[in-house]
């Protein structure tokens, strides 16, 4: 395999003005709208634009982006983000997860999430998965309403068992599975009240079905953590928002571009493409290359 070529980018929180009727204002909406206040001047439109411009000028098979696309889960706010997310890259070109911001509230999947299906291909439900040359994509949905201040994830016990059965069947074609979601599975990655409730569950299902990456975002500074595999361990490597400025509580907007190769020795050739502010515009902020886990 020459190589396949994966975009992953995360929160984006597109920039969205709410205006709350009385009945959403007795919701979490209310709490991210005043929360949106302080961080609308870091998730940047210049930025968003310049995200999308180097995604398409970096000659790339695949785009995947790991949730909080959305602030608020106004209905309003899905249908723009499809407006963006079509603009971006073509739907076979393109996956999407959702973040705790896409399910802030129960919503109908009209509404919702339902406008984005383009993007999220699980007929059957989650995970989705998407074969390429060589590459399975899987997708997880960690994202459901939770209390307020609270941003936690959960996959549950039915995802987890179908997403072991997928690994199984992906191991066995021999391809280099690469596993999507919005909260990251390693430990004390993040706070316990925005944490995955069921990481070490997943822990457990890619310890004994094994993959070769996984990819997530959630975090506000970029992580590399080793989870196990059934013989060697297996990088999770996060993203932070690929919208935001530098400052003091966000690394700055990033996205990392990756070329997937299968073979004896999988691997990973992770590029860096980092927002300058001198620059006023995405560099190279380095590549490395990581040898991925031969678990299947």
């Amino acid at each position: 395999m020459n190589g396949f070529v994966l975009a992953h980018a995360s929160d984006l929180h597109l920039p969205f003005e709410p205006r709350l009727r009385p009945s959403q204002r007795l919701s979490k909406r209310q709490l991210s709208a005043w929360s949106w206040q302080r961080r609308k001047a870091l998730h940047r439109p210049e930025i968003l634009d310049a995200l999308a411009a180097d995604i398409r000028a970096q000659a790339v098979d695949h785009v995947v982006i790991t949730g909080d696309v959305t602030n608020f889960s106004l209905p309003g706010e899905f249908g723009a983000a499809a407006e963006w997310l079509r603009a971006l890259a073509p739907p076979g070109a393109l996956s999407v997860v959702p973040g705790n911001h896409d399910a802030l509230v129960r919503l109908p999947e009209a509404e919702g999430l339902g406008h984005w299906r383009d993007w999220m291909p699980g007929e059957a439900g989650w995970p989705w998965r998407r074969r390429f040359d060589g590459v399975t994509l899987i997708g997880l949905d960690s994202a459901l309403p939770t209390l307020p201040l609270l941003a936690r994830g959960a996959l549950g016990s039915e995802q987890l068992e179908r997403l072991e059965a997928v690994l199984a069947e992906e191991g066995a074609a021999g391809h280099v599975r690469a596993v999507a979601l919005h909260h990251p599975p390693a430990e004390g990655a993040v706070s316990r009240r925005k944490a995955l409730a069921d990481r070490a569950a997943l822990r457990a299902v890619l310890r004994r079905a094994g993959a070769e990456l996984v990819l997530h975002g959630h975090a506000r500074d970029a992580r590399l953590d080793a989870l196990a595999g059934p013989a060697e361990p297996i990088p999770c490597l996060c993203v932070p928002s690929s919208s935001a400025v530098p400052s003091a509580v966000d690394e700055g907007a990033r996205w990392h571009r990756l070329v997937l190769r299968g073979g004896a020795r999988p691997s990973a050739e992770v590029r860096v493409r980092r927002w300058s502010m001198l620059d006023g515009a995405f560099v190279d902020a380095g590549t490395y290359e990581l040898l991925l886990p031969r678990n299947a």
